[in-house]
């Protein structure tokens, strides 16, 4: 069991090293930011947490776990959202986003500490204390539907805000 762990780990590190050099890549790259669609993630991730709650609803303890995990998740999705680079063009207005290597690298840093929190969990951490992999699960969707949301309200606040001021500076067209 030790070496397939060892395979499945070194497996995912390889996936995760391409998929963050192609996405590093990318990231010097301004892409066109659309104010009216920033929800769309948050929604369908909701929609999906919302699901899996209803289907599989946690228990007392596993709610109040969840609702912290949620509020963590948006207090680390603000900070996350601070970190991307908006940029609005002053003469058409358009709003464009240049992902943070810092934004990543936090990314890649929750994704490992989900990983060694999951692999302490499952071995009860030499504690003997056990926690279900229902409610590891339930608390991981909560904190990734904080960050989604409040990654994406941040930067809407802040491009919105952005957006006001270019427009409010901009002398008036006839």
């Amino acid at each position: 069991m030790q070496q397939q762990q060892l395979i499945g780990y070194a497996v995912t590190t390889v996936v995760v090293v391409a998929l963050l050099a192609f996405r590093l890549r990318r990231m010097s790259q301004l892409r066109r930011l659309r104010l009216e669609t920033l929800w769309v993630v948050p929604a369908i991730y909701l929609i999906f947490a919302a699901v899996m709650f209803y289907q599989f609803p946690p228990t007392a303890i596993g709610w109040a776990i969840s609702a912290a995990a949620l509020l963590a998740g948006a207090a680390i999705g603000w900070q996350r959202g601070k970190m991307m680079q908006i940029h609005v063009d002053p003469d058409t207005h358009m709003l464009n986003q240049k992902a943070s290597p810092a934004a990543m690298i936090f990314i890649v840093v929750l994704i490992a500490v989900r990983m060694a929190a999951k692999s302490v969990l499952a071995t009860g951490g030499g504690t003997g204390f056990h926690v279900s992999t229902m409610m590891v699960t339930d608390v991981l969707i909560a904190l990734a539907l904080g960050l989604f949301a409040t990654t994406r309200l941040e930067m809407f606040l802040r491009a919105r805000r952005m957006l006001d001021e270019v427009r409010a500076a901009s002398p008036l067209r006839g």
